[in-house]
């Protein structure tokens, strides 16, 4: 459901009046990177909100919700550096609208402290920019009554996994296992293992990738990784990643995470090289080794089909039992798309090597 700028239509003739600013929720807010050159302001915001259409951006600067620097402005604006945008809205931004939906979850492991969940590929782990149903915390909401809310507000989340990616979830069920569980993330010590498959040959058979991690400054749908004189406006971020299986033109890997940050591996990946296949965010979803010939391209667009996501699975997750203090640690197996996809290119490197 696309409710991205969406408005309230509201009968005024002309311009919000001033009694009416207590109603105004802000939704999105910008701060203009320096070198950025004048854009439009409607185009400049089609760059940083998602599922945002260009004729909803200028909706909304009609009814003076588009305010730079505290004022509002046309949708024909020319956003400088340093300029401050927000986007004001009549209703509260949707993700604080939790609605409980009977949305089936596979569970894992339950007890009375925690649950660990294997999430389909798909499935959005929180509500936010266009997706405000139909994902795990409606489901969990629906499931669970009072499970105790993370920093963000957000019912039994301790960590996330992306849209797109498949796999483990550890969700809190009481407040003394989500400051448990929280700790354990935020130092570090709990395992998660993912199964990747990227384009390329890695070279290395292990290694370990470093850069920190921040908003990519002309698309702010990515991340990027930030290095030297730059680190600051990144986070720190490792992945330790291993060979499983070499295909010539991709590699399946196994990568670890010591950090946490926001599409961690995929940022880390293409930083050196080795775009997940098929990750359509970071350009994956392009033929970016291989041959010429339209056979090959045949091949790898029945790849995609079969796989019409990047290739993701968080696999293996351990932690410390909040109240037991046992270490458990849970496995799941990939993913019958994803398995599929590997099939063919192990094949296809078969095939390869017997002509």
């Amino acid at each position: 459901m696309v409710i991205v700028l969406q408005l309230k239509q509201k009968m005024v003739e002309n311009k919000i009046l001033p009694e009416e600013e207590n109603e105004l929720y802000e939704h999105y807010s910008f701060v203009v990177e320096k070198g950025q050159k004048p854009l439009r302001v409607d185009k400049y915001l089609m760059n940083f909100i998602e599922n945002a259409t260009r004729s909803k951006i200028q909706a909304s600067a009609k009814e003076d919700s588009i305010r730079v620097n505290g004022i509002p402005v046309k949708s024909s604006y020319k956003v400088k550096p340093s300029d401050e945008i927000k986007v004001m809205l009549s209703h509260p931004p949707y993700e604080y609208l939790l609605v409980p939906e009977d949305i089936p979850i596979d569970i894992v492991y339950e007890d009375d402290e925690l649950l660990v969940v294997n999430k389909p590929a798909g499935m959005v782990v929180h509500p936010g920019h266009g997706n405000y149903s139909g994902t795990l915390i409606n489901a969990l909401s629906f499931h669970f009554e009072n499970l105790p809310k993370n920093s963000n507000e957000r019912p039994g989340l301790v960590h996330r996994i992306d849209k797109d990616t498949s796999g483990l979830l550890v969700v809190a069920k009481t407040e003394t296992a989500m400051t448990h569980l929280s700790k354990q993330f935020f130092d570090k010590t709990s395992e998660r293992e993912y199964v990747a498959l990227v384009w390329g040959n890695v070279e290395a058979d292990s290694g370990t990738i470093e850069g920190n991690i921040g908003r990519h400054p002309k698309n702010r749908l990515q991340n990027t990784v930030y290095l030297d004189d730059d680190e600051a406006k990144g986070k720190p971020a490792v992945t330790h990643y291993k060979v499983l299986e070499r295909y010539g033109y991709v590699t399946m890997l196994s990568c670890k995470l010591e950090t946490g940050r926001t599409h961690q591996i995929r940022v880390h990946l293409k930083h050196i090289g080795h775009t997940l296949f098929n990750d359509e965010r970071y350009g994956g979803e392009r033929i970016l080794k291989g041959t010429t010939f339209t056979k090959y391209k045949q091949f790898v667009d029945n790849c995609f089909k079969i796989l019409p996501r990047q290739a993701l699975h968080a696999k293996t997750l351990g932690f410390v039992h909040p109240k037991t203090g046992e270490f458990m640690s849970f496995t799941s197996e990939i993913p019958e798309d994803m398995q599929q996809c590997i099939e063919k290119w192990r094949n296809y490197a078969k095939h390869q090597e017997n002509q």
